[in-house]
């Protein structure tokens, strides 16, 4: 009772095309089979991820960076007029 012969699959198979149409079931095992080699890309990369410290040899030390150059300091004041001055009266 708990193994399927051919004719359980040949049910299933039957079921899956009669809900879905024969036209979507192509386009849906190719996404499905996409899906799957991308997940298996990035479980890969997770994989080299961990494995990459361990087998990397230590990087160099860089040398301190160069200081920023000075700020040209601001001696002239700029003159401004008040915007109430009375002086410009005409």
């Amino acid at each position: 009772m708990g193994e399927l012969s051919w004719w359980h699959w040949l049910i299933v198979v039957l079921v899956f095309v009669l809900l879905f149409g024969s036209k979507r079931l192509p386009d849906a095992a190719r996404a499905l089979g996409k899906s799957m080699r991308i997940l298996k890309t990035e479980v890969k990369g997770l994989h080299d991820d961990d494995e990459a410290p361990a087998a990397a040899a230590p990087a160099p030390a860089l040398p301190p960076p160069a200081p920023a150059p000075a700020m040209p300091s601001e001696t002239a004041t700029p003159t401004t007029t008040p915007v109430g001055d009375s002086s410009d009266s005409r």
